[in-house]
């Protein structure tokens, strides 16, 4: 817990006001001298990935400032994510202790039930809580002023291993659809971007090619340069955008398909994720479906951001769930007429009629002499195919 200290100290007497909230106001009687004392409470925001792991450590009313300190764990090969998400953890723990100051509150976000429950188990007894990635986002996006008030939102988060849309309510935060492919993502732009390297004589890694897609982010234009032949190649950002364009056509085809399901026209898209800042993806995404785009300047910390708001005001130790809806309202049956009693007896009677036959046909079956082929199955009508008929005898 860190105090920030003002005025000048008088006397010993405190007058201590408001001890349930973050300001504690201590006054001193001589002359007009005041002096204050916030506390200020420190947490940890997380936000888990297929990739890795983000952590951010600030002050629970400053998610929206450069935090005190974070870090990026990238998932180790052959690790689990819970290694990366507490790997961060602890960084951050020695962070905190350096400054001698305690973390309050911990908040992972979690994308999946398979990441939640591996953080959680990993967890133990460890005092922390888990969130849906999604409600988190939403959090944020409302604290900064950037969310519609009223409609739907897409969340549109395109990350390392790929894109995963979510729609939801911007006033009460349901969550009306969710929607992951792998098709487009992070490591698949950065093998695109080796092949094309690779086509113009440059051999790099993946590392290389990742540091060059960020770096377009920001450069229009860069050279590349092969570590072991010393080759080089210019490099710009309009070579990667028609790279990825096809991935990005595909997957507004996705977001349109998911909008005929749930029936609700969106009001804003929310472009997430560390994809989302070049600047070529936000422009096409928002032009091909013709809406206003929410982007905010470190879209791949949005969720540790929102991570960060739900440790200060949630109790540890539980999970956060968001609730989740059809993509279409069930309609509530309409009231039939009645049914007439002729209507009501010739069905009575057809139904006799077909309990006879299928007796009939089961007591013949019975009594044919022909023995039964138990090795032989009968055709089955699967999905509305016709079973195959089996040949003549």
């Amino acid at each position: 817990m860190k105090f920030r200290l003002g005025g000048r100290l008088r006397h010993a007497q405190i007058t201590i006001q408001h001890p349930a909230s973050d300001m504690a106001v201590m006054t001193f009687p001589f002359g007009r001298e005041r002096f204050t004392m916030e506390r200020m409470v420190l947490v940890l925001g997380v936000s888990a990935g297929a990739g890795g792991a983000r952590a951010m450590l600030t002050h629970s009313d400053q998610p929206h400032l450069p935090p005190i300190d974070r870090c990026t764990v990238l998932r180790r090969a052959g690790g689990g994510v819970e290694e990366s998400v507490f790997t961060a953890i602890r960084r951050m723990q020695d962070a905190a202790a350096q400054r001698e100051e305690f973390i309050t509150g911990i908040a992972v976000t979690c994308r999946c039930s398979l990441h939640q429950e591996a953080v959680r188990t990993a967890a133990g007894r460890s005092s922390l809580t888990i969130v849906d990635e999604p409600l988190a986002q939403l959090r944020y996006l409302r604290f900064s002023d950037q969310l519609p008030d009223e409609g739907a939102v897409l969340l549109y988060d395109l990350g390392a291993s790929g894109l995963t849309v979510t729609e939801a309510d911007c006033r009460t935060d349901a969550i009306l659809a969710v929607k992951r492919s792998t098709v487009l993502g992070g490591d698949g732009h950065d093998a695109l971007l080796r092949w094309h390297l690779a086509h113009g004589g440059l051999s790099i890694d993946k590392p290389a090619s990742r540091a060059y897609k960020e770096a377009l982010t920001t450069a229009p234009v860069l050279t590349a340069t092969d570590p072991d032949s010393g080759q080089r190649m210019v490099l710009t950002r309009n070579d990667f955008e028609e790279l990825a364009d096809a991935g990005i056509h595909h997957s507004v085809s996705y977001v349109r398909h998911m909008i005929e399901e749930t029936g609700v026209p969106p009001q804003a898209i929310a472009l997430l994720g560390g994809c989302s800042r070049n600047p070529g993806i936000r422009e096409a995404v928002g032009q091909l479906l013709d809406l206003p785009v929410i982007y905010d300047p470190e879209p791949e910390f949005v969720s540790a951001r929102g991570a960060v708001l739900m440790a200060d005001q949630l109790p540890s130790a539980r999970r956060v769930r968001g609730v989740r809806f059809g993509a279409r309202p069930t309609q509530r049956p309409t009231a039939t007429a009645p049914v007439s009693k002729r209507k009501l007896i010739a069905a009575l009677a057809v139904t006799a009629m077909l309990g006879a036959t299928v007796a009939g046909l089961l007591s013949t079956n019975r009594d044919s002499s022909t023995p039964a082929r138990h090795n032989t199955p009968s055709p089955v009508e699967v999905a509305g195919t016709p079973g195959k008929q089996l040949p003549p005898k």
